[in-house]
C-alpha cells in the first residue's frame, strides 16, 4: 500500500496529464475541422461577424478608389462552455491500481481532440433549420440574391440544398475549402485545458467522498460563414446528382450577378455514403474499364459523427 504524499500526487498528475495529451495530439492529426472550417480565435464571450454579406471584389482602377460598404449581418457565435470529468478513488492509489486510470485520461484527450468534429458535424445536420447571415437557413431553396451590387432591387432566389424528394436519404456535403475563410467558422475560446482536484484542503469531493477529480475545460462553438461554399444534398449520391449540385455551386453569384468562382474541392458524407463516395470518387475505371469522368473531382472525407 502506497502512503499519499504531495510528491505521489504530483507524479500521478504528471503521468495522467501525459496519457491525455499524448492521446490529444494523436486524434487531432486525424481530424476533419480543420480541413473543411476556418478556426477563428475568441477573446470574448461572443463574436459578431458583421462582414459576411459580401466582400468587393478587385475591379480596375481607374481614377479614386470605389469604396463598398460591407453589409451589417450581424450574424454572432456565442462561444459555450464544454466539460469532461472522471473521479479517481483514493483507495485506487493507495493500493497502487493507478495503471488503470491512464485509459480513461487518455479517452478524455481524444474525446477533447474530437470535440470539434461533433460540433461542425452537428452544425451541419441542423444546417437546414437554423439561420445564417443572410436571415435564411443555411442550407435553403430561396437564399437571396439581388440584381444590383448595393442589394437593391427584387431578389431572385437560390438553392444550396435538395431535400431529395419524397425519399430522402443520408446528407452528404459539397464545400469549397479553397479559400482562407471556408464555409464553417471554429470559434475557440480558450484551448482544452486538463485539470485537477486532489487537495484535500481545496476540495469538498476529496474531504467529503475520498475522491480524486480529474477533468477537461473547453469554451468554444462552431457557426456558419458563407452558404454559397457548401451544398447539401439528401438526394441518393449518383453521378448526376453530384453533376447538378456542383454546377449550382459553380453558378452562385454575388449581389449584382458578379461570379464568386465556387468550385466543391471537398465531399462530407456520414458512413451510409461512404461507399458510394469512393466509387464515384476514387475509382479510376468504371462500367467494365472506362474511365471515371469523376475520378477525383472532390476529396472524400468521411465523418462518423453524422448520422
Amino acid at each position: 500500500m502506497s502512503i499519499i504524499t504531495a510528491a505521489v500526487l504530483a507524479a500521478l498528475n504528471t503521468a495522467l496529464k501525459k496519457n491525455y495529451e499524448d492521446a490529444y495530439k494523436a486524434m487531432r492529426a486525424e481530424s476533419v475541422f480543420e480541413r473543411i472550417s476556418t478556426t477563428v480565435p475568441s477573446s470574448t464571450a461572443s463574436n459578431t461577424y458583421g462582414w459576411l454579406g459580401d466582400f468587393p471584389a478587385l475591379r480596375e482602377w481607374v481614377g479614386d478608389r470605389v469604396l463598398k460598404d460591407m453589409k451589417a449581418s450581424g450574424y454572432q457565435i456565442t462561444n459555450k462552455l464544454y466539460e469532461g470529468s472522471v473521479g479517481v478513488p483514493r483507495v485506487a492509489i493507495e493500493d497502487d491500481q493507478v495503471g488503470v486510470y491512464a485509459p480513461l485520461a487518455a479517452s478524455m484527450g481524444q474525446e477533447a481532440a474530437q470535440h470539434p468534429d461533433r460540433l461542425i458535424a452537428q452544425l451541419l445536420a441542423a444546417g437546414p433549420t437554423s439561420l445564417c447571415f443572410d436571415g435564411q437557413n443555411f442550407f435553403d431553396v430561396d437564399h437571396p440574391v439581388y440584381p444590383n451590387v448595393d442589394g437593391t432591387g427584387a431578389a431572385a432566389t437560390v438553392s444550396n440544398y435538395n431535400a431529395g424528394g419524397g425519399a430522402p436519404g443520408p446528407a452528404w456535403y459539397l464545400l469549397d475549402t479553397r479559400k482562407p475563410l471556408r464555409p464553417i467558422i471554429f470559434q475557440e475560446r480558450t484551448k482544452p485545458e486538463f485539470e485537477t482536484k486532489t487537495n484535500p484542503a481545496t476540495s469538498d469531493k476529496v474531504f467529503t467522498a475520498d475522491l480524486y477529480q480529474y477533468g477537461v475545460r473547453y469554451r468554444c462553438n462552431a457557426g456558419f460563414a458563407f452558404w454559397q461554399m457548401a451544398y447539401c444534398s439528401k438526394a441518393a449520391l449518383t453521378a448526376a446528382n453530384f453533376a447538378a449540385a456542383r454546377l449550382a455551386m459553380r453558378k452562385f453569384t454575388a449581389d449584382g450577378g458578379r461570379p464568386l468562382g465556387i468550385n466543391p474541392s471537398v465531399i462530407l458524407v456520414s458512413p451510409d455514403n461512404e461507399a458510394a463516395a469512393r466509387a464515384l470518387f476514387e475509382a479510376m475505371l468504371i462500367d467494365g474499364g472506362n474511365s471515371n469522368p469523376n475520378y477525383k473531382a472532390v476529396e472524400v472525407i468521411v465523418s462518423p459523427w453524422l448520422v
